[in-house]
This record gives C-alpha cells, structure tokens and sequence, in this order.
C-alpha cells in the first residue's frame, strides 16, 4: 500500500496523536506509576546486557503512557531495536526499511507488493494475503512512505505472533523476486485478450493501476507536488509510490538491485509493542534472519536540503472535478513553510501545537482570515504541520478558488502571519488544546501499538531518538516553562520560521478539462514507445510470458509449508459484558457499562427519525454536520467550539440507519449522538448537550454557507478514497426499505445534495429547515442513551436504578418488494469502482454464518486471484454485513463489465465446492480473527446499544460459524447468490463504458 505519509498518512498521524500525543499540566502533577508485569519483566534489563545476539543500550520508563522502553542493537549486523512493554494483549511487530529512490519508477513500493508474493522458506504465491486466512491477526499489511517501508502485524495469540513473524522476516529478507511476480505487481505489457495475440497490447500491473486510481485523487496530487517543490533536493523530489507514466521505466534488475541494498538489516529498524516477552522475539529474529547476515554501510540517509535565499512558486495542472460547486472555483492555492529537522523533538512539538493553535477550529486565526473570507469551500490539502520527511514543513492555504484570487489569498496569509506575531494567542486557547492533548492522550486504543509504529517511524527514520519522542510529560512540561520564561515564546517561532524565512513555497493548482485525455495520449505514446523497440522474437516471448503468468495465477496452491493456527485454537464462548439499564428524571432509558475508561466518560444517545416529515430527510445529513457548529444557548459558534476543546474530547452527530437483526425489511432510523470527556467534566459536556438540544443557533446565515461549502468539498474529495462503498451503497438501494435512506445519507444522492446547496446563491431556504428538523429530533420521547466509565457511572449521570428497558424505535414499510437496478456514475477517472449487492438473510438467521464465510473464502480462494491478480485491480472481494447485504465490489479497477463477469464466475465456483476442508478452516479463521478483534473499553456494550445484537446473539452466532460445512457452503451459494434466486442490485463508478451505454438495463448518471 502507497501512503503519502504527507497525505493520506496524516490520517495515520491524527490517529497516532489522538491515542499518544500528550497533555496538560504535567508538570504540576506526579504520574502514579502503574507497574505491570509487562514492565516488570522490561525493567529487569540493564544497559549492556547481551540477550540472543543483541545489547541493550537503552532502558526507560514513560509513566504517562504505562510503558517500559528498552533499546538495543544487533552485535553482528548494527540492527536497530526498540521493544515497548505495555500490558497490552493486542502484540505488534514492525520492521522498517530506509527507502530512498531517486526516480518516480516506484521502485520501493512494486517491491513492497513483491516482496510478499512469496520467499526462500514460504516459496508458494503470496504467502502474505494467505496468512490473512491461517491467522487471528487483528491488522496485517505494509506501506511504503516517501523514505521508508514499513511492514506492521499485531496479534493476540502467542502462537500466532510467531507464525507471522516466522513469513514477516522469510519476506522482507528472502524473498524470491521471481520475474513473474514482478510482471504481475509492478508492471507489464500483455495482450488485452492474453490468449489471444491479435489483440491490442497494453500496460496492466497492480501497481500501475493502484497508482493510475491515486492520480486521480486531486488533493493528493497537489500534496505530492508540494512535497516534491519544497524539498527538492533529493529523494522527496520524485514520487515513491510512482507515477504512472514512469513505472514502466523500472526494470526487474533494478528491482533486485534496490531490494539487496536497502532490505538489509543494517538498514533495518526492528520494533515489539505489548505484553509478550522480549527474549522470544529477539531469539527468533536473530536465528531466522540476522544470523546470516554481515553488517555494511548502506548509505540510504537523506541529507539536509539546501535552503532557498528567496521564496519559490510553482504551478500544476490536474482534472476537473465533477462535483465541484462553482466549476469556474477549482483552483489550489498554498503557502508552505520549511521547518524544523525531524530529529529535534521538542522543535518539531512545539511546531505541531502552534501549528493547531493557527489552522485548528474557528477560533484559529487562518480559520478566520482564510476560511471566512468567502473565496474558497476548505483548506487547502495538506494543511498544518508535516512531521513525515527529514526536514518538517507547514502548509496553509485554499482550495475551491477562482483563479484570479490566487494573490489575494497569498496576501491574506502574509498579513495574518503579521497579525499573530503582533497579537499572539489567547491563553485559554493554548490550555484548550492542551486539555484536547490530555484527552486524547487517555483515551484506550485497540491499536496503539499501530500507533506507536507510525508515530516514531519518521523521527526514528533520520537516526533521532524514538524514546525521547514518546516522553510527552517532559516536553510539556518544558513548553509551559518557555511560555512562562517569554510570553512571546510562540509570536518568535511564528517570526523565525514564516516572516523572517526565505524558504517557501506558493504552490497553486488548477483543472484542465482535458487533463485525463492528455494523460491518456502520453500513456498511449509511452506504450507505442515501448512496443516500437520490440523484436518479433520479443513480442512472442511477451506473449508466451503472459499466458504462462495467466497458468500460474490459474494453478492450486500447495500452501502447506505456510505456518497456521487450527479452529480448535478458537475460544469456543464469547466474555459477556455485564449491561445495566436505568431511567433518567425524564424517563430517559440508559445503558450503563462499567469499563475501566482511563478516568474518561464515553456518552451516546441515539435520537429517532421517525416522525420526520419526508421532505426534510434529505438534510438530515447536513443537520448532523452543523448542529454543533452553529452555537447554542449563550455561546456564539467561536465560544461553543472553545467550550467544547475546554470540556471535552469532542462532540459528534451521524445519521444513525441500522437493519434488525431478525427482519431484513424492519430498520431503525435515527441520529446518534457521540461525545467524551473527563469525568471530572461530565457535568459541563452534558450541560453543553442541553444547550445545543434545548437553544441551538439557526440564525448564522454567514457561517452556515461556510460550513456547507467545507461539507461539500470533503464528499467531493472523498470518491477516489471511497468510490466502492459509493458503489456498494448504490447498489444496494433497492433491496431494502432502509437502502433508499443509507443512499440518500451516505450514498452518491447526497454528494449531489450536497454539490446543489453550495451553488446556491440564496441559502435561506435550506437554513429554515434545520430548526424544523430539530423539532422532530431533539426531544426526549425519541431518545435512548448509554454511558461507558469506571464503575459506578450512575452516580456521575444522575441515573436513577430501575426496570428500564432499552428499547430501538424499529418500523417497517410493509408496501415495500425489492427489485434490481444498475446504474453507472460516469466519472472522469481512468478506474472503476464495482459493487454487486444481494439481499440474503438477517443476522439470527444461521445462514448468516454460512454466507459470512463464504465471503471470506471466495474472497481469498476466487475473487483475488480474478480481480487482483489476473484482471489488475487494486482489491476485491466479497463482505457480508450485519443488515443482511452480500456485496461484491472492486477497487481502483481497470476492469468493469469483466469484474461482474468474475462475481458470477465466484458464485458458480462455491455452488461446484470447488474448496477444500482446509479452504473452509482458513475461511473460518479469518472469520473469526474480525469476530474476537479486540473491542476497547470505550465500545464495550455498543452493539447492544446501536444494533440490538446482544451476547447471547453473538454467542448463537458463534456456535453457528463453528458449525458451518462444506454443504452449508454450497447451498448458501445455490440458495442465495445463484442467479435469479435472489433480488441483486449493480453499480459502476467510473469512466464511459460502451458495454452499460448501449444496454437499456443500465440507469447512466
């Protein structure tokens, strides 16, 4: 997986900051240090220790965050090592590799997808997506940054963690690297038809088409020209996932080559989070990989970019975007800042705090001047502090402009950065995000060791130090004590490093009808280019490779020698969560869930819709955005945003739509409601819930339109990212009476909303119907509530103990008869997005379990191969959800009539039983892993609460899942998915397509 560590990564960095990145008055406080056996053990370790092959140099406790840091190196190769003991039961292991390319082949990231395609020890076809399937992990995957690849598991099992690490190391250091696999992930030139060779040739590769799909994403375009321009110097000048038009420059003999210098130990940084022991990790690690290895000087360092005398600017181009509100408002515009080395922790923190004190939340000064200035829909991409390359940067500016405001906006942001070197920051500002910081800080992550990984990759990366990161109570602390030493403190960074720096970039963006036209014609030459030097002989060797790779992808796997765990190693009963219920003064039913929360209280109330009239449920959606943005009770929407940073851990409204668990056609509609908080703070969050139910503001006609162009533009930007659940959502609109509602709130119909409210010039119309709606949905008669913190919650809620019984507001359509639809959405992208949707049964049901493996097993033993391997794409597969959909669905696919092909194809595969008992095993495993994933502290009891499953339910279904056969299996496929005996419904996101164009069957849009 491509992740721009700049872009789509910072969804990594928020996560990572939301569960470690620390908080307020740490300095006033003493931590009470909560040992553990984890610990324990850890701080058993003395500096120079030798423990199988490596020295412990390094040996910290970080009380804050309830670990123990221990650091060693690898005596024989200078392997780097940093175990983090926490009693945590959720392991992880990660090994990183430098990778620093200096050309846009995407070199470090076809070998990323090589590398798990099979090794000296696992030498069948990709080991990797098999393990999936003999496994209980609870995540698996790999990414490639800008300079780094890193290749992450976690598991709760022991057994497990062994296995993975046993494929993890036999991967990354042995890997066969055949030429086949090289052809079949990175890039190739085969026939259209490969068994025909009369028909075109053309460029296929999983690869090629993943990076084709991400150039269509045009923030994430911009994000990588920003990058590129700012740093230029070295290997941020090219593009690490690869682009397109350069991938097919690779060889397969630079492939090696980058593989034998860069997946060295010596070039490794090894990292073991949780309550495992550390001896067993390192024994295995050293036995299995580093033993056979001699220590060299890989030279992969980045060195420091030479700073500009005066600013840059620089201009691209990319597609329109269809969804866009004003089509003459599609430019880009950005300042950015270079910063700080990513080694100097407490620089680069302080930069990410000021960073949220100038761009976070309408409080902040660019929110005011940029955001409110009414010439753009939302910051541009990239905005904020960037913490993932060797010298740290800072980017602010627009998106959704007309072009000639480019220089306005590059105007506005010179006088603000004036402004906030003159005026500073309010102080109840910086204890806000500081209390923000704090919250986030406790709150209990099922993934931290995830979060850990990504967090210290880039710092860790450039030879700084990944403990002194982690030690957030000392970098507090130190930034308190600079505040109090100058209050300036922060006025000075913001004169350092904006008004007084020369090296900054203006970087703009705008669309080009003709862009995706242009880049077909370069493809088009590109391959012309290669074809042209192709002999005869070459063109028939092009053609005998191509079937023989077809062969390969074709033939059963023998996967023996692959490590895996048994059905018998699954726990045969859930643990059941102990729920009480009571009544509020109000007569409100609540959930309580006695969880040890970290001292934080987790609220949810769930609101019903149904006395809604229908003309207002389209807004639905745009309500839940607003409703507490808008202000409420006395607090403008600047003070109530303020009050919310000061009080809580944030508050969150959705559109709430979930099926009953026994009846497909009877479903809850609502709102949900989600907040957290500090218990100490519960009085204030709910006072503040009060407020925004009782007197919210409507009359902000100004901000309002603000809100709904920032709205707009995130669905917009969303479709690349997301377009096969578009798909999917689309596709099952008419299988359902709560289908039509989930398109309308989650589906393509509300994008479009969406994009006609932001045009509109009068937005008055639309604002009157938000206190109409809150009529209908902000009253007690229509809510239900639950509440997760430390034991005795009642006390602090203000529950009263009685017979109380949580009860969801269910209805039915009884004129309702399901029917198929197709529709393709023709968008300008050179990929497709597929979703095929079966209605089948309701979770009771025990053909549910029998349909939920099958979608696991034609998922890993058919439609990966099919789509991924032989037809290209990016993904596929095959889910079911709770609500009784069976959906297949594509993802950054070449292909689209040949993947609903491949879907019958599937169906036709599991009614033969085309699988074996060991098939069925490996379904059941990885059925089971998303069971039994851990749930946190904080989600205890949820499904109870939204869903209406309760454990007994969970506990049926399980003994269901256990019990499913090879019959079970086949007549699901036969009694559900077979053609004809089911109501399906179909989509397609993506360019024009002659096959759906001239069938009538096919709604266009």
């Amino acid at each position: 997986m491509w992740v721009r560590y700049c872009a789509a990564g910072r969804r990594l960095q928020q996560l990572s900051h939301g569960r470690i990145h620390s908080p307020t008055s740490f300095s006033q406080r003493l931590w009470r240090w909560r040992s553990s056996p984890a610990n324990e053990r850890a701080l058993q370790y003395k500096v120079g220790d030798h423990i199988q092959g490596f020295t412990v140099n390094q040996v910290t406790t970080v009380p804050e965050l309830f670990l123990t840091a221990v650091k060693l190196n690898h005596d024989k190769t200078g392997a780097k090592y940093l175990h983090v003991a926490r009693e945590d039961s959720n392991n992880l292991f990660s090994v990183q590799f430098r990778t620093t390319p200096m050309d846009s082949t995407g070199v470090p990231h076809i070998l990323e997808h090589t590398v798990l395609c099979g090794s000296q020890k696992y030498p069948v076809r990709d080991p990797f997506f098999k393990m999936l399937n003999r496994s209980l992990s609870t995540f698996m995957n790999a990414f490639t940054a800008s300079d780094y690849t890193l290749y992450p598991f976690s598991t709760q099992n022991p057994k497990d963690f062994q296995n993975l690490l046993s494929v993890y190391l036999d991967a990354v250091f042995f890997p066969c690297l055949r030429h086949l696999d090289f052809w079949q992930e990175g890039w190739r030139l085969e026939h259209e038809n490969p068994r025909d060779p009369q028909t075109p040739l053309t460029f296929k590769g999983v690869v090629f088409n993943e990076m084709k799909g991400a150039f269509t994403d045009n923030e994430r375009v911009f994000s990588q020209h920003l990058q590129n321009h700012i740093l230029p110097g070295h290997t941020y000048a090219v593009i690490s996932g690869g682009h397109p038009l350069k991938i097919p420059d690779l060889s397969w003999e630079q492939l090696k080559q980058f593989h034998a210098l860069h997946y060295h130990p010596s070039n490794a940084r090894f990292f073991t989070y949780g309550n495992f022991p550390l001896e067993q990790h390192l024994k295995q690690i050293h036995e299995e990989a580093l033993i056979k290895f001699q220590k060299i000087e890989p030279n992969t360092g980045v060195p420091p970019q030479q700073l500009w005398d005066k600013p840059r600017e620089h201009h691209v181009m990319c597609g329109t975007d269809s969804f866009a509100a004003d089509p003459k408002k599609q430019t880009m515009v950005s300042v950015t800042y270079l910063l700080a080395d990513i080694t100097d922790n407490f620089e680069t923190f302080t930069l990410n705090l000021l960073s949220s004190l100038l761009v976070g939340g309408p409080n902040s000064p660019f929110y005011k001047a940029l955001i409110e200035a009414g010439l753009g829909t939302d910051f541009s991409p990239d905005v904020g502090f960037n913490g993932y390359t060797r010298e740290t940067y800072f980017s602010v500016g627009l998106q959704g402009i007309a072009e000639e405001n480019i220089d306005t906006v590059k105007q506005i942001i010179a006088r603000t950065i004036d402004e906030v070197i003159e005026d500073g920051f309010e102080e109840e500002r910086i204890e806000a995000l500081l209390h923000k910081i704090e919250i986030q800080m406790k709150l209990q992550s099922t993934s931290f060791g995830l979060s850990l990984t990504s967090y210290i990759a880039s710092c860790w990366n450039h030879e700084g130090d990944p403990v002194d990161l982690l030690k957030f109570a000392d970098k507090i602390a130190r930034f308190r004590e600079c505040l109090k030493e100058d209050p300036h403190f922060l006025q000075k960074k913001v004169k350092q490093y904006f008004k007084d720096n020369p090296h900054q970039l203006t970087l703009s963006m705008s669309p080009d009808e003709a862009f995706y036209d242009k880049q077909a014609t370069l493809e088009a030459a590109k391959l012309k280019e290669k074809i042209e030097v192709l002999s005869e002989e070459e063109k028939k060797q092009t053609y005998e490779k191509g079937l023989e790779l077809m062969d390969l992808q074709s033939k059963p796997q023998d996967t023996s020698c692959l490590p895996a765990l048994k059905v018998s190693d699954i726990e045969p009963r859930i643990t059941c969560t102990e729920l009480e219920t009571s009544l509020t003064a109000e007569d409100v039913p609540v959930q309580y869930c006695a969880q040890p929360t970290n001292g934080v209280v987790y609220f949810r109330a769930v609101s019903s819709l149904n006395t809604l009239p229908e003309e207002l449920r389209p807004y639905v959606p745009l309500f839940c955005s607003v409703i507490t943005k808008m202000g409420c009770g006395a607090l403008s929407y600047r003070e109530q945003a303020q009050e919310i940073d000061l009080k809580t851990g944030g508050l969150s409204v959705s559109p709430h739509i979930t099926a009953d668990c026994s009846h497909l056609d009877v479903y809850e509609q609502g709102v949900l409601f989600s907040s957290l908080c500090l218990d100490k703070n519960l009085p204030d969050m709910m006072h503040l819930w009060t407020e925004i139910f009782n007197t919210p503001h409507f009359e902000d006609e100004g901000h309002f339109k603000v809100l709904v162009k920032m709205t707009a533009q995130e669905l917009s930007n969303g479709i690349p990212d997301s377009g096969h659940l578009y798909a999917s959502i689309r596709a099952s609109r008419t299988l359902t009476p709560a289908g039509e509602l989930q398109e309308m709130f989650d589906g393509m119909e509300q994008v479009k909303l969406m994009k006609r409210i932001a045009e509109m010039s009068d937005i008055k119309p639309v604002l009157r119907k938000l206190p109409r709606i809150k009529k209908h949905l902000l009253n007690s008669d229509n809510m239900r509530c639950s509440v997760n913190k430390p034991s005795d919650p009642k006390a602090a809620a203000g529950g009263a103990p009685g017979s109380a019984q949580i009860t969801r507001k269910l209805i039915t359509d009884p004129t309702f008869k399901p029917c198929q639809m197709k529709t393709h959405f023709l968008l300008p992208f050179p990929v497709n997005y597929v979703g095929e949707c079966v209605r089948t049964v309701p979770f009771t049901d025990a053909d549910h379990a029998s349909l939920r493996i099958l979608a696991r097993l034609m998922t890993a033993k058919f439609l990966h191969m099919e789509i991924r391997e032989k037809g290209g794409a990016y993904g596929g597969g095959a889910k079911l959800s709770h609500n009784g959909i069976f959906a297949f669905y594509s993802y950054r696919d070449p292909n689209s009539i040949a993947t609903l092909a491949a879907f019958e194809k599937a169906v036709e595969w599991a009614r033969a039983g085309k699988f074996t008992q060991q098939d069925i095993d490996e379904a059941k495993l990885a059925t089971f892993a998303a069971v039994d994933a851990p749930v946190a502290p904080s989600d205890k009891g949820v499904n109870q609460f939204l869903l209406g499953i309760s454990d007994e339910m969970k506990q049926k279904h399980r003994e269901h899942l256990f019990t499913v056969s090879k019959d079970h299996l086949t007549d699901a496929a036969s009694k559900y998915l077979a053609a004809g005996r089911s109501t399906r419904g179909l989509a397609v996101l993506g360019p024009e397509n002659a096959d759906t164009a001239k069938d009538p069957t096919w709604v266009i849009r």
